[in-house]
């Protein structure tokens, strides 16, 4: 996410509490060390490229692609007092698998406007939404084309396939406003669906959906007073779900001088929209929910009349810590949604994981497979756990997979077997950091057999920091 208060915050606060603000800000306790720039998430200082990896196993011929993930990488001096793991500049790191061979590892930062000045470089082209344009939460492919993308505020970012900035993007001239870090894939149509939110008109969020061709075809808004924070949504084949939880723009965090000024609610409801794919913002249909925060979705699907969403909860978020995440409780729940009635509740693990993900193509359909990143919990802020939880929602059950000391384990994302059509049927892959030193790994696990030995072992001599979120993209 960047800095989601740039645009608009001048209409909220005015001018003199701008300037408050920014006095309050030089105030503020300077951290010891600060959990989101030292550590795992201590960003490099450099762009690498470094070729022919060592391989450890065999990479499946038949990968033809890049695994390429983003996060936050501040460039240059940050304040500590201030800063949040949200706002960091973009970096993607990515591996070029073909033929059996891991051919290179690269990293890049997105070259925003604050990045190529700072690089010396002339600004990327593309079109831009003011100076608010960090695209550092995810990397995705629509209509062809790698996009770095991020909530609340930049356009995408087309990159090319060795990870260098081409333009900034707004889906030929159709998107009028803020995107999001997380569309959802409707496999029947092509279309991609989000649930966008934007500061600068701080009462509304829009459901927009781009086409298989890389178009905007609806922007629908949905009257949401108070600046309520939406990181993901949910999608099936007839709803899309919008979730109204009580992480909010507070002023009197900004007044304080915090970068990052959302912050939990206590006053505000928290509930869950039902929007019909084709219906108008009215058409919103409500459920109320115990008061809780929600980053991510794994999948959703319909039951009948009820609306089944897999999920992460918090038990609160930025609730004590300005710096990033704080929650003290994090759970894997299932969710339904009946007409009239309050949001159920179904606890499927209750030790802490996040960044669910699940095949794709089973998208808005029941599924049975889900697994999630180990975290740890403790102190003011999120810590990242050594494990990966695999979970089978048909049958039950859990599984486990630990790294060892010292191996951090970030997002893992699902490749499907070339003709093959079972969940499992494929590879699981992502990065795995080391806390002692300058290398990572590309880790390439048999989905069949995720605890086994991996099927590949992609040895990186170069530091990837903690980040979000990534892709599979074909070559």
């Amino acid at each position: 996410m960047a800095n989601v208060i740039e645009r608009g915050i001048r209409s909220v606060v005015g001018a003199g509490v701008e300037a408050l603000a920014a006095a309050n800000r030089r105030r503020l306790p300077k951290p010891k060390a600060h959990p989101f720039l030292t550590g795992i998430f201590a960003p490099v200082a450099e762009e690498r490229t470094i070729a022919h990896l060592a391989v450890e196993g065999r990479i499946p011929a038949e990968l033809d692609g890049r695994y390429v993930r983003n996060g936050p990488n501040p460039l240059g001096d940050v304040d500590p007092r201030s800063y949040h793991w949200f706002l960091g500049d973009g970096m993607v790191h990515g591996v070029r698998l073909r033929d059996g061979r891991a051919e290179w590892y690269r990293n890049r930062w997105v070259r925003s406007t604050r990045v190529s000045e700072a690089l010396g470089e002339p600004p990327a082209p593309g079109p831009r939404r003011g100076r608010s344009d960090n695209a550092n939460t995810h990397v995705v492919k629509i209509a062809g084309r790698m996009l770095a993308i991020v909530e609340a505020s930049a356009y995408p970012v087309e990159l090319d396939g060795e990870l260098g900035t081409v333009a900034h993007h707004d889906f030929a001239g159709t998107l009028r406003g803020s995107f999001s870090a997380h569309p959802h894939l409707d496999p029947a149509t092509g279309e991609q669906h989000a649930v966008c939110y934007d500061p600068e008109t701080p009462d509304v969020v829009r459901h927009v959906v781009v086409s298989s061709e890389g178009r905007v075809i609806r922007d629908e808004p949905v009257d949401l007073p108070g600046g309520v924070m939406i990181h993901d949504c949910a999608l099936t084949p007839r709803f899309v779900a919008i979730f109204d939880l009580p992480v909010t723009f507070s002023r009197r965090a900004y007044v304080e001088g915090w970068e990052f000024p959302l912050r939990w609610n206590p006053d505000r409801p928290a509930r869950v929209g039902l929007l019909p794919r084709d219906g108008s913002g009215a058409d919103v249909r409500w459920s109320e929910v115990e008061p809780c925060s929600v980053f991510h979705v794994a999948n959703a699907f319909e039951d009948g009349d009820r609306v089944v969403v897999d999920l992460v909860t918090h038990d609160r978020m930025f609730d004590r810590s300005g710096w990033g995440p704080d929650s003290r409780q994090v759970r894997f729940e299932r969710w339904t949604l009946s007409p009239g009635a309050p949001v159920m509740r179904q606890v499927l693990d209750d030790t802490p994981q996040e960044f669910p993900r699940c095949d794709e193509r089973r998208s808005t359909q029941p599924y049975r497979f889900a697994w999630c990143t180990g975290l740890g919990l403790g102190g003011e802020a999120l810590q990242l756990g050594r494990c990966l939880v695999f979970h089978d929602l048909a049958r039950g059950g859990r599984q486990v997979r630990d790294f060892g000391p010292g191996r951090v384990p970030g997002e893992f994302v699902f490749v499907p077997r070339a003709g093959g059509d079972a969940e499992d049927d494929g590879w699981l892959m992502g990065f795995v950091s080391h806390e002692d030193g300058d290398r990572a790994e590309l880790v390439i696990l048999n989905a069949r057999d995720p605890l086994g030995e991996p099927q590949a072992v992609v040895h990186i001599p170069a530091r990837i920091p903690a980040g979000f979120h990534g892709s599979w993209i074909p070559a």
